[in-house]
């Protein structure tokens, strides 16, 4: 087994197939297909499942995965580590977000961070649910991740630090009439409202609305949360979201008022047990220390 080897094997699962694979690799399809070959002949298993031109991981194929990524995060932390005279002037540390916690408290992190390391990069890809999130952590597509829940997440492979808790905030179009900063529970019934996908904490305080009075009324529904704040701004509906979001939509011109009683967000990051790279040791640490807190 060589890294070769598992940088092909991983290229087939990241870009979707054997000739996506090979065309963002730079490499001929037949000589990937080979080491593929070679590599399932070495191990004694088959990794993937041909199928035409589809290619489905097997339950060994699984299995190797996570190790794969390891060991090539392994290999190129040791090419840092030896091409580098100073420890952290250089390299990325993946992390993977969900929504609003990729506002805050992804933003003070990402600040304080590059003030400590103005050498490292962190690449951020995005989630949609505590559970992609965790996933993604898990199989080693990054090694940090930030997501948002109404609980802790249970993950006992994983170690979990609760950063903060946001509290829900109802969000209303520019010139809504509003006599205070609050607005309790119930007055949510009988809005308009532009909503998220079903399962997050915020859908459920709109759901409770639309069950309480018939009056309520769900104009847009969307995939992506990000797209809720534009759809507020075109005086489309209200939208409920955590308070992560409060800078933005008042720099924007919307009505900002936090539900009473509170409903709270709770943020979490999730690492993997055992060895990270340099770069993710040292996001943990400004994590653990809570520095970043009172930098911006």
């Amino acid at each position: 087994m060589d890294i070769r080897q598992l940088t092909y094997f991983l290229g087939i699962i990241d870009y979707g197939g054997f000739g996506r694979a090979a065309e963002a690799l730079h490499v001929a399809q037949p000589s990937l297909s080979q080491s593929i070959r070679t590599l399932e002949k070495r191990l004694g298993v088959e990794l993937f499942h041909r199928t035409g031109r589809k290619a489905e991981l097997t339950s060994a194929g699984e299995r190797l995965v996570m190790p794969a990524r390891q060991i090539l995060r392994d290999l190129d932390a040791a090419q840092r580590a030896v091409s580098s005279v100073k420890e952290l002037d250089s390299g990325t540390v993946d992390i993977v977000a969900m929504p609003s916690p990729g506002v805050e408290p992804l933003t003070g992190l990402i600040k304080a961070f590059h003030s400590r390391y103005p050498g490292m990069m962190l690449n951020v890809d995005a989630a949609f649910t505590a559970a992609e999130t965790v996933e993604a952590v898990r199989t080693g597509t990054a090694e940090i991740g930030l997501l948002g829940s109404s609980g802790q997440p249970q993950t006992a492979d994983l170690d979990v630090v609760q950063l903060e808790a946001q509290p829900l905030v109802l969000i209303s179009p520019p010139g809504t009439e509003a006599s205070a900063d609050t607005i309790d529970r119930q007055a949510l019934d009988g809005l308009r409202f532009v909503i998220s996908q079903r399962g997050s904490l915020m859908r459920q305080l709109i759901d409770s609305a639309l069950v309480h009075d018939p009056a309520t009324s769900v104009v847009a529904e969307v995939a992506h949360r990000t797209s809720l704040l534009p759809l507020v701004c075109a005086n489309v509906g209200h939208t409920v979201m955590p308070e992560a979001w409060r800078e933005i939509a008042e720099s924007s011109g919307c009505v900002v008022r936090r539900i009473l009683p509170e409903v709270h967000l709770d943020i979490f990051v999730v690492s993997r047990r055992g060895e990270l790279s340099p770069g993710a040791q040292a996001l943990m640490a400004l994590i653990h220390g809570r520095a970043w807190n009172s930098e911006f």
